[in-house]
């Protein structure tokens, strides 16, 4: 009888590559991730693991047996998921991920909903840009993540996911409050030819984006500065070193000394949940979705009068 934490290792190890990072989305050691191998190979009476280099590769016997995993682990997916759907109970536990600014802007309150909600559940959450989100999706290291794109670029998200719109998050541009276009009704990218930009990290989707709605425009960017915490791209505008573009979602207090005018093409971030389709009829999927977009359905409501918006001066999100 095969066991089945040790197929999970086993597919761990397929889709990570190697032993290290089998055992980093597992959450166990590697030497956890070693012995539960070597049982397994007793199990099966073949060798699944081979030395290669520094690392191990999985052998055919391995591979055969970790595309049966694969299967099999789906299948126990289904199962636990048509098992939770006919009880009808929000329990047991979810694990979430989301790109900073949606952590920032949706999980405190939607966790505070599921918690009050559903006092059996356990959350578990982590920040992760929104491919390397996908891609734990997929590996099965997280329940759901929120990821993004944009009107003008599309995230792909692979076949064996679902994908459910969370909301639309409308971005302005950021200046120091003397550059010359500071009191501009609304603004376009293209008025910016000649200014420095602070963007996100390259390689990241938003920094892609960026680059490529410029240079669409005919503008080679001049990206001066690069800095992954929308909070430390807005310090160092507001010390007057270029523009950037600053979506209002987890956007927060900003600092004096800058201006954020809406941008007047009609250009938004889409906000969504993947999860994988074989736990669909998860109810604490479901309970996890509705808290997300009545998280974000929140954002739009008109703040209470004379409550403070944080935006310097333009918080709605319409």
């Amino acid at each position: 009888m095969l066991n089945l934490e040790r197929l999970r290792t086993l597919d761990a190890l397929a889709r990570h590559g190697s032993v290290s990072g089998a055992a980093d989305g597992l959450h166990v050691t590697t030497s956890a991730v070693s012995q539960q191998m070597s049982k397994l190979e007793r199990e099966v009476g073949q060798r699944l693991l081979a030395r290669n280099g520094r690392g191990v590769r999985l052998t055919d016997a391995g591979r055969l047996l970790a595309d049966h995993a694969a299967r099999i682990l789906s299948q126990v997916e289904l199962a636990q998921s048509d098992i939770e759907a006919q009880r009808g109970e929000v329990v047991g536990e979810v694990r979430l991920a989301a790109f900073p600014t949606a952590a920032r802007g949706l999980f405190p309150a939607a966790l505070t909903t599921l918690r009050a909600d559903h006092p059996e559940l356990t959350l578990r959450t982590t920040e992760l840009e929104p491919e390397a989100g996908i891609r734990a999706v997929l590996r099965g290291d997280v329940d759901l993540a929120v990821v993004l794109d944009w009107s003008n670029k599309r995230l792909p998200v692979p076949g064996g996911l679902t994908k459910a719109e969370l909301l639309d998050d409308a971005p302005d541009i950021a200046m120091p409050a003397g550059h010359p276009l500071a009191d501009r009704a609304e603004v376009g990218l293209e008025d910016f030819a000649d200014d420095d930009w602070v963007s996100w990290p390259e390689g990241e989707f938003c920094h892609d984006w960026l680059m490529f709605t410029l240079r669409s425009k005919g503008i080679e960017p001049r990206i001066a500065h690069l800095a992954g915490e929308h909070h430390t791209q807005l310090a160092l505008i507001a010390a007057g070193f270029g523009v950037c573009v600053a979506p209002r979602l987890g956007r927060g207090p900003v600092p004096e000394g800058l201006r954020l005018v809406p941008v007047r093409q009609t250009m938004r971030r889409h906000v969504h949940a993947v999860w994988r389709t074989d736990a669909d009829r998860r109810p604490s999927i479901r309970a996890a979705v509705s808290a997300l977009r009545a998280a974000g359905r929140a954002l739009h409501e008109p703040a209470p009068a004379g409550a403070p918006d944080g935006s310097g001066g333009r918080a709605d999100l319409s």
